[in-house]
């Protein structure tokens, strides 16, 4: 009877935290319904549901490009950032050479530094090579990750080399090895790197910001930001771009909650 008491107090906390993390979302999808004369009137319901705040976004706006851009640049860095620091860890991890824990310790120093100390040589560079307004502007600062090369490299520790050497022996380059032995059994490592990348990028704000000019250049943060200006602030708007610039954040937790949980656990315990 205990034990049952203390399953339903847990539950109920549980419930009563989830509730209170859904309500903003639910707030704010409720409010993306209401036309504008009832933003202000504090009812949590709309009286007159209406679809025209996503009509004005997606027809009025240039919501469409920025959520490609987004896509795009989200997609992209990802896919760079599971190539390039899968290969550097598995260096790394596996492979013998002078400097080896030197230049590990060098790649974890730069997690120290923060990213706003980074974007005036960033933006610098990219203005001296005409990189401003395009997508290897919004893509180079993202296309590898320190915290990637160490979530990887502390993965591929743990395997047995016996698998590796048997590998080199049956006549693998030690390319193919990475490629045909290691990556197959880093792939938890890998789905849960691939999730936090693609989430930091979509949700990226500050670089696009600033190397980014044109309308039709803005990713989907920068471009929901606009509607907030001096002449006022478009709340209905800014409600409907946000419910459906959620969207992919809630298919990819949806269809990789196991990654998700895996990546957090990796990250604390392996090594």
């Amino acid at each position: 009877m205990r034990r049952r008491l203390l399953n339903f107090l847990v539950l109920a906390l549980l419930g009563l935290g989830s509730l209170v993390m859904l309500l903003p979302f639910l707030w704010m999808l409720l409010t993306s319904l209401k036309p504008f004369p009832e933003l202000f009137a504090l009812r949590f319901l709309p009286q007159e549901p209406t679809l025209d705040n996503y009509r004005q976004v997606l027809e009025q706006t240039g919501f469409p490009r920025w959520f490609l851009n987004s896509l795009l640049v989200a997609s992209a860095t990802t896919a760079s950032v599971l190539f390039f620091d899968s290969l550097a860890g598995y260096t790394l991890a596996r492979l013998r050479f002078p400097g080896k824990n030197l230049v590990f310790l060098l790649i974890l120093s730069t997690l120290m530094v923060p990213t706003e100390m980074l974007v005036i040589p960033w933006y610098v560079m990219s203005a001296e090579r005409g990189w401003t307004d395009t997508y290897w502007g919004l893509l180079f600062p993202g296309l590898m990750s320190a915290f990637g090369v160490f979530l990887l490299r502390q993965f591929f520790t743990t395997l047995p080399q016996d698998l590796f050497d048997a590998a080199r022996i049956d006549g693998l380059s030690e390319f193919g090895v990475f490629l045909r032995v290691g990556l197959p059994l880093v792939r938890p490592a890998l789905a849960a790197l691939g999730i936090f990348t693609f989430l930091g990028n979509w949700n990226a704000f500050l670089w696009p910001l600033i190397v980014v000019q044109r309308p039709e250049m803005r990713t989907v943060p920068v471009g929901v930001a606009l509607f907030s200006g001096e002449a006022g602030t478009a709340w209905n708007l800014i409600m409907a771009a946000s419910s459906l610039a959620v969207l992919p954040v809630l298919l990819v937790f949806l269809f990789a909650q196991r990654q998700i949980v895996e990546g957090a656990v990796l990250t604390g315990v392996k090594g």
